[in-house]
């Protein structure tokens, strides 16, 4: 199944060099998604006598991780609620967040009116639910308030949403726009004032001692360096904190007179649904998001399914255009990891679904350090701090989740299959000549075997039958049918395994 995003699809592709030979430079920057090429700009601009000489290694394309396949929409607020965050800390950091938030966004648009056509625009979040959670929504616009928000009442949504049954929510003054043109067009602008960025460079060996990253072609020394890859690469303490899930989203192609107009729609009833609109190419598309499942152990296609069955109950039978889905990690006490960690290099992560506002947040934070003007604010988010009262049930929840996972594969034999039962377009985990593997059998007959130990911390891998995959439900590393890595925190392959023709 093809899942390119509406966003990347629609816009203009990169094309960088990868990275060659031994480079080194004051800072790397390893990741090329909004908060690395956010950071990049900001450390290439700089114009002092000791400007930072900055390297960035992108594993794929500029905005092809999560970045690319979010929804497009910027608030001060968060998607948990901003209930949740006052509920675990108080008023006061709410009202921090909340500002902090602000300012990321109205840093994104003073940074649009440079780059051109990036699709920003300012327009409502609106959010409501059914009946059944009447009591939070008010409990939601209470905490609003306290936070700093000017948040409004209404009474109705427009068509074809999900009617009201209770209080509508109405924060005005957020944003949206198209993250990757706009993330393109930002790293165009950092590489003009000097940054070197380079796709296609995995890092494939990271020694954190040394200041150094290994990719296929070349490697990177650094004096300081900064792992913006959503979930940092290796092994880091914070990942023991955080749930690793995935949301599902689709595109129809949609009449620009349909509404329901500029805004993020929030729907929370008896299930989740995000709705916006945009425009490309001349084109004018219906976004819809939910569907949110734990890294690995979900039916990728069945929620696939259910999201487009649930669009279609408001706004018909129509062809979807684009399907799509994204990777988000949570901290555990409902803030973010930003800052310098154990390991003495820099993270960002535990944005939730949040990640371009928190990134562009994480992005001023980590250059506001590096150029010698810490944050106050860096301080509340830092990586290291101790809030075990806050986020202890996640925390408990989120290792209980990992232990449950490792005992029951290692116990269990998951898809037990004969390897030559394995038609085109299956996957199984297989047992051959006494040994265990991962299998997929692509359309054309190739045969795909790789160990189904996930490099990272060895948790068995699932199939992903949407996105083609294997996915851990550990920490959420997942690897292609030949092994290679798509995303972290694993940094090497799954081991290839050889495995008869078909037909053998």
């Amino acid at each position: 199944m093809d899942t390119l995003s509406v966003w990347r699809g629609t816009a203009a592709p990169t094309g960088y060099a990868m990275v060659n030979g031994d480079v080194t430079a004051d800072v790397l920057v390893i990741g090329g998604g909004i908060t690395g090429v956010t950071l990049a700009d900001l450390l290439a601009e700089q114009h002092t006598a000791n400007k930072p000489k900055v390297v960035l290694l992108e594993a794929g394309e500029i905005g092809c991780g999560s970045t690319g396949n979010s929804t497009g929409n910027l608030y001060e607020t968060l998607s948990t609620g901003m209930r949740e965050l006052v509920s675990r800390w108080n008023t006061d950091v709410a009202r921090q967040v909340a500002n902090e938030r602000r300012g990321a966004v109205a840093f994104i648009e003073e940074r649009a009116r440079l780059l051109g056509d990036v699709g920003f625009r300012r327009c409502p979040l609106v959010q409501w639910a059914d009946q059944a959670l009447a009591d939070a929504m008010r409990k939601e616009f209470e905490a609003l308030a306290a936070a700093g928000c000017a948040v409004e009442r209404a009474t109705s949504v427009p068509s074809p949403l999900p009617p009201a049954q209770g209080e509508v929510l109405v924060l005005p003054g957020q944003a949206q726009f198209q993250p990757q043109a706009y993330v393109a067009a930002l790293a165009r602008r950092a590489a003009e004032a000097g940054a070197a960025i380079h796709e296609h460079s995995r890092v494939i060996a990271l020694d954190l001692k040394a200041r150094r990253a290994v990719t296929a072609t070349g490697s990177v020394t650094a004096k300081e360096i900064v792992i913006a890859t959503h979930t940092p690469l290796g092994m880091h303490l914070v990942q023991t904190e955080m749930p690793v899930h995935r949301e599902y989203a689709i595109a129809f192609e949609w009449p620009a007179d349909a509404g329901p107009g500029p805004g993020a729609f929030w729907w929370q009833g008896s299930e989740h649904l995000s709705v916006r609109t945009m425009q490309a190419n001349g084109r004018d598309y219906l976004v819809c998001v939910g569907q949110e499942h734990k890294v690995g152990i979900h039916n990728a296609k069945a929620s696939l399914l259910a999201l487009e069955m649930l669009a279609k109950k408001y706004v018909g039978e129509r062809p979807v255009a684009w399907r799509w889905s994204a990777q988000n990690y949570r901290g555990a006490d409902g803030l973010p990891y930003i800052g310098r960690d154990a390991e003495d290099c820099f993270i960002a992560t535990g944005f939730a679904t949040d990640g371009l506002t928190w990134g562009t947040v994480a992005a001023r934070l980590i250059a506001a350090e590096l150029l010698g003007h810490k944050s106050a604010f860096a301080e509340l988010v830092r990586p290291n701090r101790l809030s075990p009262v806050k986020g202890a049930r996640r925390i408990v929840e989120e290792s209980v989740t990992v232990v449950k996972q490792l005992v029951k594969d290692y116990l269990t034999h998951r898809q037990n299959e004969e390897l030559a039962s394995l038609q085109p377009g299956d996957s199984a985990i297989v047992n051959a000549e006494g040994e265990t593997f991962a299998a997929y059998r692509a359309p054309d007959g190739e045969l795909f075997a790789v160990s189904n130990v996930c490099t990272h911390m060895g948790c068995k891998v699932h199939w992903n039958s949407v996105e083609t995959s294997w996915d851990c439900p550990c920490h959420g590393s997942r690897f292609r049918p030949d092994g290679t890595v798509i995303e972290g925190p694993a940094i090497h392959a799954l081991k290839r395994r050889h495995a008869p023709p078909l037909g053998s």
